[in-house]
């Protein structure tokens, strides 16, 4: 482990206890595909993140910003819990990196599924 992994790890679990508990109802997607995928994102850019199910988060980057991840496979839990930590060695968050899923059992959050990223695709708000 590197002297900064401690770190970032720790943003890893902030940004994950970030999300909130799922709504009754899934809100309509308000966000529309713009240009190509990128295989990572700077983890200092990270801003805040949504998942919106079992295979999709949204990275909210600063200058607001909007990546998305779906991930090749549907991740056990992901979206019941809305929350998951990483851990990496680098200053990005990458298509090759692992997800672990936090799950609210009994005193405190234990690690459950582990799933890897898909690519980050840059999102926009459709012009009104």
């Amino acid at each position: 482990m590197s002297v900064g992994s401690p770190v970032r790890l720790a943003l890893g679990l902030v940004l994950a206890c970030a999300a909130l508990p799922a709504i009754a109802k899934q809100q309509p997607d308000p966000y529309v595909a713009k240009g190509d995928p990128v295989d990572c994102v700077q983890i200092r850019s990270i801003q805040s993140t949504n998942v919106r199910d079992d295979r999709t988060i949204d990275f909210v980057m600063n200058g607001r910003k909007i990546y998305r991840n779906t991930l090749p496979n549907n991740c056990p839990s992901l979206g019941f819990e809305k929350r998951f930590s990483y851990r990496t060695s680098l200053s990005q968050l990458c298509s090759v990196d692992i997800i672990t899923v936090l799950q609210n059992i009994g005193p405190g959050l234990q690690p459950g599924a582990s799933c890897g990223l898909g690519k980050f695709q840059p999102m926009e708000k459709p012009a009104k």
